[in-house]
């Protein structure tokens, strides 16, 4: 009877407590609810055209429909942080729907980057990747405005000038259809595939300007070999054939994982898919193709909304012995680690479990970040043993264009070292130059073997090195000539 009682008691005690709190409002979940300022008016904090209260807030979209391309004007919160693993349709539907879309979606998406930049072929003469098969595109081919006849006359406006008056030739780019976004593959990578061809979109950029396919692979243990894939794409069929009694057998294990396929968001078995037929999904080498990238692009999965993630093209994986931090936007410091984070699911626990999870053990990604350790650079026969050019072995154009690159253009302020790279994040605010959202900092990706990696940025809106050096220019106000932009970007051909 006495135990009754004091059950009735607390009972009563708990249900006292709560009507209280909803009377009085005070105990949030039996917490104090925190402090709130009475009258808060944000700062500009010098945004301007970039803060929230000047940006188009993101359109309500179910998965597939056709997005902006200049998603860099929106702005604000999501509906919910959490994605479904349900379509909007009937799967029939879904592909009858994109059957109809996608032709004019392509259209469209052609149209614009074709009012981007002139993909016009040209090359530079008598230069080639590293494997030795594919030219190196020539630019700067971004558009600038008709009002400007050359990117010198750019350089006679300042950055409120190019701002206000929509000059600045280098935007943001966004997913060509960012609602459902994922993993896009190159048209060559697809004609090897067809099982990643996507029912949607396809790839914007023409396979002219991005990497070699299928990219050499050279080896810090190994460098007597060569390209050790003499020509070949390393699949999980044939990297036992190459790689049996040239790695340990911990290293083979991790290529093994790299090489094996799970499933993602949209590449898998289920309905919740975007190609025709079921999928046994992608590896980590179906982007980072032979340790290096094949140009595919994808979102970083960094942030909600959907639409306000970023565009990012695969990086290589090639030195990242030499990376202290991993990943464009988060400061991941291993590559075991980086092994663990599970982008392809998009950064979302409930897809994982409705796909299935892919949970590698951490003995496995350490043996993955093994093999990643050993994978090199591309020779750079005119660099010395401290990365300098051999006087000897280098045109005076490369021989001006080192002397710029350390001097007059501040380029070594960031990118120095055997990688050329810092391992720091920089806020380059390149809206400055755009009415539309921060992007905030970005990683300073390594510029040894630059060459081999096209297009530049962290979002590809850079198609050529040349196009680099001008965004560069612009932004740091560095008005070189003509004359010394090409030779900056002669002197990275070599690195």
């Amino acid at each position: 009877m006495k135990n009754k009682s004091i059950f009735i008691a607390v009972v009563f005690g708990v249900l006292f407590l709560l009507s209280f709190q909803v009377i009085n409002n005070k105990l949030h979940l039996l917490q104090s609810p925190g402090a709130v300022i009475e009258d808060y008016v944000e700062p500009d904090y010098e945004l301007g055209a970039g803060h929230i209260d000047s940006l188009i807030p993101y359109p309500s979209l179910k998965k597939g429909e056709r997005t902006p391309f200049d998603l860099w004007r929106y702005g604000g919160k999501g509906k919910s942080s959490f994605t479904t693993p349900e379509l909007p349709m009937s799967w029939e539907e879904w592909v009858k729907f994109h059957k109809k879309q996608k032709p004019e979606l392509m259209v469209d998406v052609k149209k614009y980057m074709n009012s981007r930049f002139d993909f016009n072929g040209k090359t530079h003469e008598d230069k080639l990747m590293s494997g030795g098969r594919k030219p190196i595109m020539k630019g700067p081919i971004a558009r600038l405005p008709k009002a400007i006849k050359s990117y010198e006359a750019l350089d006679n406006y300042s950055a409120y000038e190019i701002k206000n008056k929509d000059l600045f030739p280098y935007k943001p780019l966004a997913h060509p259809l960012h609602s459902t976004a994922h993993m896009l593959f190159p048209d060559s990578w697809n004609k090897a595939h067809p099982e990643h061809e996507r029912i949607d979109v396809d790839h914007d950029f023409p396979d002219e300007y991005l990497p070699e396919f299928p990219p050499a692979m050279f080896l810090s243990n190994h460098k007597e070999l060569g390209d050790v894939t003499k020509g070949r794409e390393i699949t999980l069929a044939n990297y036992f054939e190459i790689f049996n009694g040239l790695l340990t057998p911990e290293q083979m294990e991790g290529l093994n994982e790299f090489l094996t396929p799970t499933p993602t968001t949209w590449f898998n078995h289920t309905q919740h898919r975007v190609t025709l037929e079921p999928s046994a999904g992608v590896s980590c080498f179906s982007c980072h193709v032979n340790g290096h990238t094949n140009g595919a692009i994808e979102l970083g999965p960094d942030s909600r909304p959907n639409l306000a993630r970023l565009r990012v093209d695969t990086p290589t994986m090639r030195g990242n012995f030499n990376a202290m931090q991993l990943a464009s936007k988060r400061s991941i410091r291993s590559m075991d680690h980086f092994a663990e984070v599970e982008e392809y699911f998009d950064g979302d626990p409930g897809m994982q479990q409705h796909i299935g999870q892919r949970g590698l053990q951490r003995s496995i990604t350490n043996r993955m970040g093994d093999f990643n350790a050993m994978l090199d650079y591309p020779p750079a026969p005119k660099l010395d043993a401290m990365g300098n050019l051999i006087p000897s072995k280098s045109t005076s154009k490369e021989l001006f264009g080192e002397k710029l690159f350390k001097g007059k253009a501040k380029c070594a302020a960031c990118h120095y070292g055997p990688a050329f790279a810092d391992d720091y994040l920089h806020d380059l605010k390149v809206e400055r130059f755009y009415k539309g959202r921060p992007e905030g900092p970005i990683k300073t990706f390594a510029l040894r073997g630059i060459k081999d990696s096209p297009p530049y940025l962290h979002d590809g809106r850079l198609p050529t090195l040349d196009d680099a050096t001008e965004f560069f220019n612009l932004i740091f106000e560095l008005k070189l000539t003509k004359e010394e932009k090409e030779a900056i970007t002669a002197y990275m051909i070599c690195l």
